[in-house]
């Protein structure tokens, strides 16, 4: 009689334990995925902080593979809020790893 139950009990922590393993391992994916957006978001603010204080007429350029390209202030810094918009959307991403 002990031995069958033995064998549920191994067979449940078994299964347990891949879930457990399982789950951390989502934490670390969604951890990873959190600090990358994270970093994104303070080099996007940063960048546009810069900008910002330049003056209007100031030449920039923006790189483009092995070359760069004369661009406007302005159309920096839409390229700057039109990529985070496009990011900021992976959070929720990030958050759907936990539903079961």
């Amino acid at each position: 009689m002990a031995a069958p139950v033995d064998l549920e009990l191994k067979k449940a922590f078994t299964e347990l334990q891949a879930k457990v393993i399982d789950t951390q391992q989502k934490v670390k994916l969604a951890d990873i995925q959190i600090e990358q957006l994270n970093r994104m978001k303070k080099h996007v603010h940063l960048t546009d902080t810069e900008i910002t204080s330049l003056v209007d007429e100031t030449n920039m350029y923006e790189g483009v593979g092995r070359m760069f390209i004369l661009q406007s202030k302005e159309a920096i810094h839409n390229q700057l809020l039109k990529s985070w918009r496009r990011k900021s959307p992976s959070w929720s991403g990030v958050f759907f790893l936990f539903v079961f």
